[in-house]
């Protein structure tokens, strides 16, 4: 039997699942054909690449993000620096999940919680292409999309769990978007979120210190129900992928002379947050 090409992969699987799909231009429902091409009843269409995403902007757009640095934090990500936080989200879902990661990069974090949680359906959506190109590339059966949220190309109340791991936010689609009883896990820094790395890039700035007391408050106020669990561990860091954190983290793009960084230890200091609607 001929092996099937990631594109045609993809297609397969998608096709499975276009009961989550709208059109980001009109809202419609969608069909996708064996060619790939994904279209509304207005003639909307938009087609699964080659490397096994759907693409639904209608324009370019530009990010800060390289194709670099999403190889750079899938890096990281692998080694195992982020397992305490995917394993503790992971054990918040319970039963059949359906999982939208916005902001997913090149998908590490969903992969991974997914491969915690039997028969987990995995989504991830972000605007930066060349995250996406390298989430298809390293992680099969799972749908990925380059897209906007503000113009998402799902169905209302589609998900029972949307992820938002160090990523902005957009709670009203959040909302739109989950089903009942579901919920919004976002991940935000706190003070101590590798505080070794922020010593250095921004010592003696007001920048040395954190604070996400205003990105916790305003999640509290878009959910009627909200949990908030604090997760703090250090671990040893490789020698390396000291240059791959520095690679994948704005904070270390503020060091000039990266080569005599030395971090032999990191520490994850997060809040999750848990939201559940009405």
């Amino acid at each position: 039997m001929k092996q099937l090409s990631k594109r045609e992969a993809s297609i397969y699987y998608v096709k499975q699942h276009m009961a989550l799909f709208a059109c980001p231009l009109c809202q419609a429902k969608m069909q996708l054909n064996d060619t790939g091409t994904m279209g509304c009843s207005k003639n909307h269409s938009f087609d699964m690449a080659k490397q096994g995403y759907m693409n639904f902007m209608t324009k370019p757009v530009a990010t800060m993000y390289s194709k670099e640095l999403f190889e750079a934090r899938q890096e990281v990500i692998a080694s195992g620096l982020y397992d305490p936080l995917q394993q503790k989200i992971a054990e918040l879902l319970v039963g059949e999940q359906i999982i939208l990661d916005t902001g997913c990069g090149e998908g590490s974090h969903l992969a991974r919680i997914c491969a915690q949680i039997p028969n987990a359906v995995g989504v991830g959506i972000d605007i930066a292409k060349e995250g996406i190109i390298a989430a298809a590339k390293f992680y099969s059966e799972k749908i990925w999309c380059v897209g906007d949220l503000a113009n998402s190309p799902f169905q209302s109340a589609s998900f029972t769990t949307i992820l938002n791991i160090l990523s902005p936010a957009n709670y009203e689609e959040f909302k739109r978007l989950l089903q009942p009883n579901g919920k919004v896990i976002k991940v935000v820094p706190q003070e101590g979120y590798l505080k070794e790395l922020r010593v250095q890039a921004f010592a003696d700035s007001e920048k040395e210190n954190y604070s996400n007391i205003q990105t916790v408050e305003r999640f509290k106020e878009s959910f009627a129900h909200v949990n908030v669990h604090r997760l703090t561990y250090t671990i040893p860091l490789a020698t390396g992928l000291v240059s791959r954190l520095l690679q994948m983290t704005p904070m270390g793009w503020h060091i000039e002379n990266s080569e005599a960084v030395e971090l032999p230890q990191i520490t994850i200091d997060v809040d999750i947050l848990i939201g559940e609607g009405e």
